[in-house]
Formats: C-alpha cells, structure tokens, sequence
C-alpha cells in the first residue's frame, strides 16, 4: 500500500511505508523453497520409474543408462520409505574432440518411494542389467487371522 497516494508525504509516512515494504519481502522469502528442495525436486522429476505388484513382492524399475553399479544407491530411509539416489557423471572429454550438441542428461537423481504396509524391508534386492536398475521388495506374508479365544466357565 503506497501512503503517497493518499497525500502522506511527511518523513514518518515514508519510513513507514518502508517498513511494511520490508515485511512484505520477509515475508516472501521466508516462504521460499530452500536451494535443496529446489534440487532435490529437480532430480526427482528427470527419473521416471515404473512400480509393478505381483502376488508376493512390489518391483521398482529405473532405467540408467551408462551407470555403474557404483553410481546407484539403494536405501531405506525411516523404515518405510525405498530411496534410490546416485550421480551421473560427464565423461571425460578426449583431447581434440569437443561437444557440438549435449542432450543426455548428467547430474544426479533421485526418486523415493513410501512403501505399503506389507512391504518387507528386509528382504529388499536390487539388479541394474542392460542400463535397467530393478529394486524387488518383497511382501510380508499376511497376517493370521485371529481364532477366538475360548473361556472355561467354572461351576461355583
């Protein structure tokens, strides 16, 4: 809100004026994604993956091209949340050869995934073949139902 409009000229109205500028702009910034987020979000969004249930297990597949099994991380984070992270990397430009166009993508990426309740996360086991990274984790068997309990009625 602009004070001058409204014919407040003086040295106070102007400071102010100043000061509500200045909490405006706080105000924005505060609500600012922060540079990790922004990066994070970033590589998330660059790694398309497929989820697929079968019977007794939830697969995962990635595709990565060019990568090493080293350059791939498989994690879980907070017992239910499957991570899978890792960086690729320009390769080292041969002496008199130069890019004339780039289009692969390099960096890192990541993608994460809230697994269900029946996921097991001990039995988790990742394969990367043909530039195809496949993150199986199995399912727990399901639970028992429960047989009634049975109460022997005493004769008093």
């Amino acid at each position: 809100m602009d004070l001058r409009i409204m014919g407040l000229d003086s040295p106070l109205f102007s400071t102010l004026q100043h000061m509500l500028d200045a909490a405006d702009d706080s105000e924005k910034s505060a609500h600012a994604p922060t540079r990790t987020y922004v990066r994070d979000a970033k590589a998330m969004a660059a790694t398309p993956a497929d989820v697929k249930e079968y019977p007794n297990a939830y697969v995962f597949i990635v595709d990565m091209p060019g990568l090493k099994s080293g350059d791939i991380k498989v994690q879980v984070e907070d017992d239910n949340v499957l991570v899978i992270s890792g960086e690729r990397k320009r390769e080292e430009e041969k002496e008199g050869a130069k890019y004339v166009r780039m289009e692969r993508r390099i960096g890192k990426f990541m993608r994460k995934f809230v697994l269900p309740e029946n996921a097991n996360t001990d039995k988790i086991s990742a394969v990367c073949q043909d530039g195809v990274l496949a993150v199986t984790v199995e399912k727990l068997p399901p639970p028992e139902p429960k047989k009634p309990k049975t109460i022997e009625v005493k004769i008093a």
